[in-house]
């Protein structure tokens, strides 16, 4: 197999990073430097869902996987990308959105919002969500990986909507399944039959993982 091209799906790491409401912020500063210490190593705080990050069952799960048990091959594979564009603010994806005769059992599905280009901004929280119906039905197809260009897979929460409880992480949790958040720059995925990997830092006993999302086109 030969990687003939390589899209990033990552938003940058940075003190711009925009994290979920009350999450962890990130903050990085010298430890040491080549002018004192002959090296330079950063201290780095962030949370364990900073950036683009993959869930882990753990999250919603108490006694779910946690991101260092994950079958690797729910992160790595086939990928079916999804065109959910257009959509108005907060609205739900349902099964008539997301269904593509491309699916099939072990695809990774990645929905693509184009809510990224939101990133930065207020806005981004008020991004489109899987409906649960949807959710299931894709689990019923053997999908057990779904990503996105926003912050939550479910409606995220304010003060005048409390959201629907996190369904679509539930489903998803109870089947040992890996969800995606945060990507970004899908429309730059314009090739068929993209492979994907999705592998987090193997955080042990954690909840997610920031990753490296990358899309390959490739050849045999």
């Amino acid at each position: 197999m030969r990687v003939t091209r390589l899209v990033d799906l990552s938003v940058p790491v940075d003190t711009g990073t925009q994290v979920f409401p009350g999450d962890p912020v990130f903050a990085s500063q010298p430890h040491t430097t080549v002018a004192a210490d002959g090296y330079n190593v950063q201290a780095v705080r962030m949370g364990s869902q900073t950036g683009t990050h993959v869930d882990a069952p753990f999250h919603f799960a108490p006694d779910g996987l946690r991101v260092d048990e994950l079958d690797l091959t729910r992160l790595t594979g086939p990928a079916v990308v999804v065109d959910v564009r257009g959509r108005a603010p907060r609205s739900r994806l349902t099964w008539d959105d997301v269904a593509d005769d491309r699916i099939s059992a072990g695809s990774i599905v990645l929905l693509h919002t184009g809510w990224s280009a939101h990133y930065g901004t207020p806005a981004y929280f008020d991004h489109p969500f899987l409906d649960a119906d949807a959710c299931r039905r894709l689990l019923a197809a053997g999908v057990r990986t779904i990503g996105l260009d926003a912050p939550n897979i479910d409606l995220t929460p304010t003060d005048d909507d409390p959201g629907e409880g996190y369904p679509v992480h539930h489903l998803v949790a109870a089947v040992d399944g890996v969800i995606c958040e945060n990507l970004t720059n899908l429309a730059a995925v314009d090739f068929a039959d993209p492979f994907v990997s999705l592998l987090p830092l193997r955080l042990t006993g954690a909840d997610g993982a920031p990753v490296r999302a990358v899309a390959m086109q490739v050849q045999p």
